[in-house]
């Protein structure tokens, strides 16, 4: 489980990012954050992994308090949180597998790293994986030859073969068309399912996070605002996020894409 406690974060300008946030979630459970930009979301998820230091507070994920870790401790806590980010974060002059294989970094030693000599299960499970997720094919292509969406599916393999425990998504679809940003939200939700892995996806897109995440989590200033599931998420909660406005379309696209969804299923 992941757990925070009065989380802050106050930068040198003095902007407040994240002001004294409490979140619990527990494992296997997908949650969506989402909320208006400059509302403290990615610097959330980059607060729980430590790529940005938190002012204060404390997180801890299955009772390590990352928070006061110190650089070995981390690089060793930081096997157990998958990364997926919004522009990817391929070397495009890599392959598919080098990039996929690159997320066993923290498991092997240096020389080992530095010549890409990776275990043989290593390179089996990675396999294993590019072929659960459609690019088992595409192994030996390199990166800046693939689409979006194989792009973001490499980073998601990536982040599975460090074994984690927990995923921290940050704006998984914002560069993909609307069929493509349902198909990695779908298999985002499918992976947590089939490994017992609890999520954070920081998602700009309301409809997607009422469709897919069964936990919505609303941030405005720094502060959540909504805590909920899905079916919860109104008119009201979305106004207490992000403000006045006429939110009919935007619950009624989120109702229709379910409703789509379960034609395709039947």
């Amino acid at each position: 489980m992941l757990t925070i406690e009065g989380l802050t974060k106050r930068y040198p300008t003095g902007d407040l990012a994240l002001d004294k946030v409490d979140l619990a979630v527990p494992a296997g459970q997908v949650m969506a954050l989402i909320g208006p930009s400059g509302a403290g979301k990615s610097t959330l998820i980059r607060c729980v992994n430590r790529l940005v230091e938190p002012s204060s507070g404390r997180v801890m994920l299955d009772g390590i308090e990352l928070t006061s870790l110190g650089s070995g401790a981390l690089r060793r806590a930081r096997r157990k949180m998958g990364m997926i980010f919004q522009e990817y974060a391929l070397v495009e002059r890599l392959t598919v597998m080098e990039n996929v294989l690159s997320g066993r970094l923290g498991y092997v030693g240096f020389w080992a790293s530095w010549f890409r000599r990776f275990p043989r299960k290593d390179v089996e499970e990675a396999f294993r994986l590019l072929d659960r997720v459609g690019l088992a094919h595409m192994a030996d292509k390199r990166a800046d030859a693939l689409s979006g969406g194989q792009r973001q599916r490499v980073g998601i393999v990536r982040a599975l073969m460090q074994d984690p425990k927990l995923l921290l998504v940050d704006e998984p679809t914002a560069s993909l068309d609307p069929k493509t940003s349902r198909q990695i939200m779908r298999l985002i939700v499918e992976l947590c399912a089939e490994r017992g892995l609890a999520a954070i996806i920081n998602i700009h897109d309301v409809a997607l996070a009422q469709q897919f995440a069964k936990r919505i989590v609303g941030l405005r200033a720094g502060r959540i605002v909504f805590d909920g599931t899905a079916e919860a998420l109104g008119a009201d909660q979305l106004t207490a996020i992000y403000g006045e406005e006429d939110w009919s379309q935007t619950i009624r696209k989120a109702d229709e894409e379910e409703e789509e969804s379960a034609e395709v299923v039947a």
